[in-house]
């Protein structure tokens, strides 16, 4: 081709790009600046006002939108993980100030950001862009091709040819380039909102047609369920969560669907709108315990979203490699200072971790091939570092044939890989 493929792994935590290369390899795209995380690209927005800016509203994106938000965070609006909204129909819209973004516009945004930030290596635009997409997105009740059509006026404005592929085959493409035989692999790929498995075969290399797509299988249910689940057992009870309001001459319960809104990332901020705020007003009038709701609100007001999403990760990351740790959160009001152990953890996400097997089980049967018949086992995303998800594995396939590596960027430089591909009908995605 005369212009590179360029393979996008726009995750719902994090985004890496890759440019293919000339003989078969590919080059992640490290990101320049003063914030700069290296090839790692943080999936998130800040916007802020600014009259200097046309329409008055400046954004960042990535950890430009962080440092900008640490900054100034009660005067700024900062959103992560929007990409778990792509497949929702419940959402239209996200309020910020007085604007509203429909999801495309939210990631025409990003991306503008993301290529201002790659130090040139992505203006000039590839023939090809490869696009990781989930096997199956995350939400209730998502639906596939409302999100398609959003991913696809997402990227229109790169105005080349856009290919979608699932995530875990892009890991599968990458994992194969270090095989020196055959095998049948299976890929588990643990992202910030879905958890998806491929099963491929690899052939010699130098064969005409390397890997061979057998069968996948997808579940929404990966590290922001996880989150979830801490900031359910730790945070929400001194909210207000199982509380009760008067009405009247009832006492009822506190609507469950402002915790279920708090506790998602992609949600929280939005919350920080007339309307909600209004409703938690009245709302805190009316509680049994109004200092509980008036927790909330205030850490909704100062805009303490990501400095939770932060403490929860802190937490997260000292259970994979100690058995105890302590979440330490403060502010609104509100200070939390909890010892956690990693059996405990484990069994609030007891839940999750058994449909995650299950879903393993469909990849297998899609393909048509039993766990002793797969010769290696990928694991890949930032969720697969969890003690409770690596046993899984163990348990299952044995620790001989689980690798893995380069968790946050595999996928990125597997689809680079795939954009080289003469057809790439075996590997696209409706």
């Amino acid at each position: 081709m005369s212009r590179p493929a360029l393979g996008l792994d726009f995750g719902t935590t994090n985004s890496v790009a890759a440019v293919a290369l000339e003989g078969g390899a590919s080059q992640l795209v490290d990101f320049t600046g003063e914030h700069s995380t290296g090839a790692v690209f943080r999936s998130a927005l800040c916007f802020w006002h600014d009259e200097a800016v046309r329409g008055g509203l400046a954004h960042e994106a990535g950890p430009w939108a962080i440092a900008e938000y640490l900054e100034y965070p009660q005067d700024s609006r900062f959103i992560q993980s929007f990409k778990s909204v792509a497949a929702s129909a419940s959402f239209e819209h996200a309020s910020v100030f007085e604007k509203r973004f429909r999801f495309e516009e939210l990631g025409h945004l990003f991306l503008e950001r993301l290529i201002a930030h790659a130090g040139g290596r992505l203006d000039d635009r590839p023939e090809r862009i490869i696009v990781g997409r989930p096997v199956e997105y995350a939400g209730g009740r998502p639906d596939p091709e409302l999100a398609r059509q959003r991913y696809d006026r997402m990227f229109e404005a790169f105005g080349t040819s856009i290919h979608y592929v699932h995530e875990p085959l892009g890991a599968a493409f990458s994992y194969a380039s270090r095989l020196t035989e055959p095998a049948t692999i299976l890929v588990a790929d643990f992202g910030g909102g879905t958890s998806d498995f491929s099963v491929v075969h690899v052939g010699e290399p130098g064969a005409g047609r390397r890997c061979v797509p057998l069968g996948s299988a997808g579940i929404g249910i990966a590290g922001d369920r996880f989150d979830y689940r801490i900031v359910d057992r730790l945070v929400l009870p001194m909210l207000g969560k199982g509380g009760a309001y008067r009405s009247f001459d009832k006492i009822l319960e506190i609507p469950r669907g402002y915790f279920t809104d708090f506790a998602d990332w992609s949600r929280l901020a939005l919350m920080r709108n007339r309307r909600t705020m209004e409703e938690l007003r009245r709302l805190q009038k009316s509680a049994v315990d109004p200092a509980a709701i008036g927790r909330m609100i205030a850490l909704i007001d100062n805009e303490l979203g990501y400095p939770l999403y932060d403490a929860v990760g802190r937490l997260k990351r000292a259970l994979s490699s100690e058995d105890r740790a302590m979440f330490l959160f403060s502010g609104g009001g509100l200070s939390i200072e909890a010892e956690v152990s990693r059996a405990e953890f484990e069994s609030w996400i007891a839940e999750d971790v058994a449909r995650i097997e299950a879903t393993v089980d469909r990849a297998l049967a899609h393909a048509e091939r039993s766990s002793a018949e797969i010769d290696r086992v990928f694991l890949t995303g930032g969720s697969s570092l969890i003690p409770a998800i690596r046993r899984l594995f163990e348990r299952r396939f044995g620790d001989g044939r689980i690798a893995g590596g380069d968790e946050l960027t595999s996928i990125a430089h597997g689809l680079a890989l795939i954009g080289q591909e003469e057809n790439l009908t075996a590997w696209t995605a409706d």
